[in-house]
């Protein structure tokens, strides 16, 4: 997956996550960064990695952020490993 992509693809996930007002609050007080925030650091690299981190911790999520961006889920996880520069762990 190209890096563009995967930018994409984060970028998707973001706007999925902004519109679950519950799961973008958990976001935020997990990653530490502030609402206000979101529109200068939503390109930063750091910023995508956490983002897909989050939504990756739950089957659900990562299902239905899948789906409703047009995705398959497997993307998500390659997009998070581009992004991350491939320090994803594999337990498979």
């Amino acid at each position: 997956m190209r890096q563009e992509t995967a930018e994409e693809i984060a970028l998707g996930a973001l706007g999925w996550l902004a519109g679950r007002e519950n799961l973008l609050e958990a976001f935020l007080n997990v990653s530490g960064a502030e609402a206000s925030q979101i529109r200068s650091i939503a390109r930063e690299t750091g910023f995508q990695t956490a983002l897909l981190d989050f939504i990756l911790t739950q089957d659900a999520w990562v299902i239905d952020c899948a789906q409703d961006l047009g995705y398959r889920p497997d993307e998500l996880v390659a997009a998070r490993a581009v992004l991350g520069g491939g320090d994803q762990m594999h337990w498979t």
